[in-house]
């Protein structure tokens, strides 16, 4: 299991990103418009500057489901290859066989 504290701060990252998403697209289109003037430009690269860090969308990492494993994810099953493979080999995923040979 990973550390209850580093699975809360993602999921604190994950409700910030959510919840500026739409300001922050709003601020890159206008710091990205090449018709627009420079200074309005500039103004908007400096508010997008100003907001929060943890409301980017890269500072989310993906996470196990059950665990929180942050590496070697499925993002298909949103789950790690542990979990994944214990999972496939108690038949508890529909359409997964376990193969051997």
């Amino acid at each position: 299991m990973a550390k209850k504290s580093s699975v809360e701060k993602n999921e604190h990252r994950r409700k910030l990103a959510a919840r500026y998403a739409a300001k922050r697209a709003r601020l890159k289109a206008a710091a990205k418009d090449r018709k627009a003037e420079p200074e309005a430009r500039f103004e908007a690269s400096l508010k997008l500057a100003e907001m929060p860090r943890n409301s980017a969308k890269i500072r989310v990492r993906n996470r196990c489901e059950l665990t929180g494993r942050p590496r070697a994810f499925y993002r298909k099953l949103k789950l790690s290859r542990n979990m994944l493979r214990d999972l496939a080999s108690n038949g508890q995923i529909p359409g997964m066989v376990k193969s051997s040979w």
